[in-house]
């Protein structure tokens, strides 16, 4: 495995599912080169972490009092690993950074660990803004301490997946693009006429123990899960596009990569394709690589025009947590006052996810991870399949960081994609590429607007189109 960067002591803040799969997988990592300590805010993770023979920490980390607890365990030239929900993004990686600590956490969270409510101020509570405030602060911190944000499967290796998928694509087209530069990416793939990235994902991981109607049940963090069902449905806006959503807002500053609409993404689904299971549906969840694909990707020259593809997040969980939306939203989303991640009690499913590359010259082409409960579990026994792809696009972000020191804050579309893939592929199962013979126009008629000039638009992909109105766009998305 590659990574040379060396550090003296490690801290994971945080040991829930995620934690206690990418802990054993640190300690084989480092293999004695450095001193463990895990911080949590709950007692849950201790007999796991002290079975290894690390160091566990129970204090909840606050907006107060995390400097001063940080740096009792921490010092300039350690690494932090942040694998929490309610510990926020912005803070830590600030003050690891300005003090040379490498940072590395799997998602932007901030310090409120409650479900926002539902009714709350869409634009306000969409990963555009968070994500916003994180690129002003990268633009005010430069080349300090590097701080990874955002690393684990998706946010993650998805956008390595994607740029996989480009060379792949234009391999098949018979040349061989040698891109580096932001640029250089974005004019691949607008040579390949991509015009939508969807991150395509079906969880059909499976249980032999029941739900209780009382229980909120998942293969990953609940808190996490039911605070991106309440966030906005929210996607990377494509040049291609040519209508509107009437129930888009746009933002009005920063990049300007992508809209959200004024419904949760658990109440808004679009059509998919994964392979071994064909068409589906899936939640359209906000998350960052949706903006941060599509800002990285984007192009305004004056020589070849502008170009951004349509990115968006397409998630169908397994049946289990299917079934824990549908009473959430039935109770009014009040939270089931019990919660439950599948580890265990798992008998069979798979997590396949990957990203469906889709434009008239090229698509549909699926490039992902096939991982299976009981290949996962070979691997790291303490692991489902969804922990564990989210586990490896953490431990890959590690061991670039340490390998660059100096970078400040950065997104994993900034990550060297060989070495995340080189890192993470071992964890990942089945890595493969399919070609899909799909399209949302496959779907039966009486849909609302579509639009059969081109599948790709976003009127013919969203399953509620039938309800929305659509406004042709002038200039509406630059």
């Amino acid at each position: 495995m590659s990574g040379s960067g060396h550090t003296e002591r490690v801290l994971m803040v945080g040991c829930g599912s995620i934690g206690q799969t990418l802990l054993p997988m640190l300690l084989e990592h480092f293999s004695g080169r450095a001193q463990f300590a895990v911080i949590a805010a709950d007692e849950d993770g201790r007999g796991f972490t002290e079975s290894l023979g690390v160091t566990f920490h129970c204090e909840p980390l606050t907006a107060r009092n995390f400097e001063s607890i940080i740096e009792s365990l921490v010092a300039p030239g350690d690494l932090i690993v942040n694998v929490s929900v309610g510990v926020e993004s912005r803070d830590l990686a600030c003050f690891c950074s300005m003090r040379e600590i490498t940072y590395v956490d799997t998602s932007i969270e901030t310090w409120e660990s409650d479900v926002i409510s539902a009714g709350t101020d869409y634009a306000e509570n969409s990963n555009y803004v968070m994500r916003e405030s994180v690129l002003a602060l990268k633009s005010e911190l430069g080349g300090s301490g590097t701080a990874v944000l955002d690393h684990g499967a998706n946010p993650g290796l998805v956008s390595h997946f994607f740029k996989q998928a480009l060379i792949d694509l234009a391999a098949g087209q018979g040349f061989r693009p040698t891109p580096h530069a932001k640029a250089d990416w974005a004019r691949l793939a607008q040579r390949l006429d991509v015009r939508l990235v969807q991150i395509a994902e079906r969880d059909s991981q499976r249980t032999n123990e029941a739900k209780d109607p009382h229980e909120f049940v998942n293969t990953w963090s609940v808190p996490g899960f039911a605070f991106e069902l309440l966030q906005p449905a929210e996607l990377g806006f494509g040049t291609h596009e040519r209508r509107m959503p009437a129930d888009a807002g746009e933002h009005a500053s920063g990049c300007r990569s992508g809209i959200f609409l004024h419904r949760f993404g658990g109440e808004t689904q679009v059509r998919s394709w994964v392979p071994g299971h064909g068409p589906q549906q899936g939640f359209l969840i906000s998350h960052d690589e949706s903006l941060s694909i599509a800002d990285y990707f984007s192009l305004n020259e004056p020589d070849i025009g502008s170009y951004r593809p349509t990115v968006q997040f397409a998630y169908r969980p397994c049946q289990a947590a299917l079934d824990s939306v549908a009473e959430f939203r039935s109770a009014g989303y009040e939270l089931h006052p019990r919660q439950r991640v599948l580890g265990h009690e798992i008998i069979d499913g798979n997590d396949d996810l990957g990203v469906l590359v889709c434009g008239p010259s090229n698509g549909p082409y699926w490039l992902g991870s096939r991982l299976d409960i009981h290949t996962a579990r070979r691997l790291v026994p303490s692991c489902n399949a969804t922990s564990l792809q989210v586990a490896a696009g953490a431990l890959a972000a590690v061991v670039w960081a340490l390998d660059n020191p100096h970078r400040g804050i950065v997104e994993p579309d900034e990550v060297d994609f060989r070495v995340a893939l080189d890192v993470a592929m071992p964890y990942l199962g089945a890595f493969e590429g399919h070609r899909a013979e799909w399209s949302p126009l496959d779907e039966p008629d009486g849909r609302g607007e579509l639009d059969p000039t081109d599948p790709w638009q976003f009127c013919n992909l969203r399953c509620d189109a039938d309800q929305v109105a659509w406004r042709p766009i002038a200039a509406a998305v630059k």
